[in-house]
């Protein structure tokens, strides 16, 4: 008996057998019903995209035709060579204001998120608060205050007076990501080891804490290109279609009596395909940047 006994421990566990959930005939119409509504979704979003592509390679005429909907009767890029003609210089003085404007904020927040995260001094609590109420200043509500104020700057009107603007309008919301995410992701210890090692307060950022801080420039660089890059009010009002950004030039390609659809909808195009390649190239790095500062490990 107990050898029976023990040869019959030092078998194996008969395996375990995974019953298979079936899917009950609910749940399998609710997962047809969620399809069939995100496939709506999705046609409805994707109409206007249609509709831009389809018209931007039609001919004027074939554009000025009674149906809309229908593909290009004979495919032609004239409305390409022409918006690509007066957006481009536009263009090249877009990036060069959102580039670097975006580069500033970020940089600008970022110290501030960690002077006010991280290297507490009296009164932190209320100067981050007033920093925030920056976001909830309207556009409308500092226009005239701006064009009095910036004339006197001595910047030229343009590119230069619209990267102060949108600097200043920036440096709120990059506080407020980097502030969140120093404090719930950079541990105190290596703070106090700075310290203990002799660093300051401008070594520890530079050498400690910019290393790590690739997440939060990738949120606030992407958040800050598209805002500065889709923004028509400052740009109306600080500039013109001459050297202002390319959004004035895009709303001056509709002519006054006709309107050009190919040219039009070609150059809504081009102006839109820069912050979808950056969201495209960039996206995941963005949403992993917002979730690392949203639960401390």
């Amino acid at each position: 008996m107990s050898t029976v006994q023990t040869a019959a421990e030092t078998l194996p566990p008969p395996p375990v057998v995974e019953r298979r959930r079936r899917v009950s005939g609910k749940e399998r119409g609710g997962r047809v019903v969620r399809l069939v509504l995100l496939l709506i979704f999705l046609v409805v979003v994707l109409i206007p995209a249609y509709v831009l592509v389809v018209t931007s390679f039609k001919s004027f005429d074939d554009a000025l035709g009674a149906n809309r909907w229908a593909l290009p009767s004979g495919f032609s890029t004239e409305g390409w060579s022409a918006a690509w003609q007066v957006l481009s210089p536009a263009l090249i003085r877009t990036v060069l204001l959102a580039v670097p404007a975006a580069v500033i904020a970020s940089m600008l927040g970022a110290m501030n998120g960690f002077v006010l995260s991280r290297w507490r001094f009296p009164g932190a609590n209320t100067v981050f608060t007033l920093i925030l109420f920056g976001m909830f200043i309207p556009y409308q509500a500092v226009m005239v205050p701006l064009l009095e104020f910036l004339p006197h700057t001595g910047l030229p009107r343009g590119i230069p007076q619209l990267m102060l603007v949108h600097v200043v309008y920036g440096i709120p919301i990059c506080t407020l990501i980097f502030r969140n995410y120093y404090q719930t992701t950079v541990p105190t210890e290596l703070i106090e080891a700075g310290r203990v090692d002799g660093a300051g307060m401008l070594r520890t950022f530079r050498s400690l804490i910019l290393p790590l801080s690739a997440p939060g420039f990738v949120v606030t660089m992407i958040w800050e290109f598209t805002s500065i890059w889709n923004d028509y009010l400052f740009a109306v009002f600080l500039s013109s279609k001459d050297n202002g950004p390319v959004i004035l030039g895009l709303a001056n390609l509709a002519g006054s009596q006709i309107v050009p659809y190919p040219e039009v909808m070609a150059g809504a195009l081009l102006v839109t395909a820069p912050t979808l390649i950056v969201y495209i190239v960039l996206g995941r790095w963005f949403v992993g940047g917002l979730m690392a500062g949203a639960v401390k490990s």
